[in-house]
């Protein structure tokens, strides 16, 4: 019986995708931010830096802390929110990290405990509470993970609920890092014809902190 197909797994596209500058932030360390984003407690989300955070994305910083490496993609209406678990009939919320050169597909809900470097995740997926998804994983897109599940490196899940699909070669890592960076490379602002409209309602603080840089991104309430 032949095995899954995974020749999509690792697809690196290279037609540019525009948008408008009236419709994003571009900070001081290269993040992309869409106005139309929410970002809940922003002083506990950081950013390393050249990010991308495309509309409807919410992030849940407002519950713990949010660390979001560099070269990681949100795609448009996703959810970042902390795990948490209930202790002595309270819940307590868990920081979120996730690693550099990531990708997170559009409509996907994070709430892992740790997304490592150089993993993809595919639209429509449901990474449940407490999951640990290991450098240069693969994630299918509709996938579902149960609570609680490890992906570890260099392997594809996929399905609902998510289960173990096959291996990765060892130049996943290569070519993760390649994709991640060609997607921020793409993702390039219009030339304007005319004057954009104003938009108001958010405003960014960058924080620099040496050679490891870190950004805060803020909204008014």
């Amino acid at each position: 019986m032949a095995g899954p197909d995974l020749s999509a797994a690792l697809e690196i596209e290279e037609a540019p995708v525009y948008y408008s500058k009236a419709d994003y932030i571009l900070t001081a360390s290269g993040n992309k931010i869409s106005r139309n984003s929410v970002l809940c407690g922003s002083q506990n989300i950081t950013l390393v830096g050249k990010s991308i955070v495309k509309p409807g994305v919410i992030l849940r910083g407002d519950l713990q802390l949010l660390k979001i490496g560099k070269f990681v993609m949100i795609g448009e209406g996703s959810v970042i929110r902390p795990s948490y678990k209930k202790y002595k009939g309270n819940i307590a919320f868990f920081p979120v990290s996730i690693g550099d050169y990531v990708t997170i597909g559009a409509r996907s809900i994070v709430s892992a405990a740790q997304v490592g470097s150089c993993v993809d995740i595919g639209d429509d997926c449901v990474i449940s509470k407490r999951c640990f998804l290991k450098d240069n994983s693969v994630i299918l897109p509709g996938t579902v993970l149960p609570p609680d599940t490890v992906v570890p490196p260099l392997t594809v899940f996929g399905g609902s609920p998510g289960r173990y699909l096959g291996d990765l070669p060892e130049s996943t890592q290569f070519l993760q890092r390649q994709k991640a960076m060609a997607q921020y490379r793409r993702f390039q602002p219009m030339r304007a014809t005319s004057s954009p409209p104003v938009v108001a309602g958010m405003a960014v603080r960058a924080a620099e902190a040496g050679p490891a840089a870190g950004e805060v991104v803020q909204q008014p309430p």
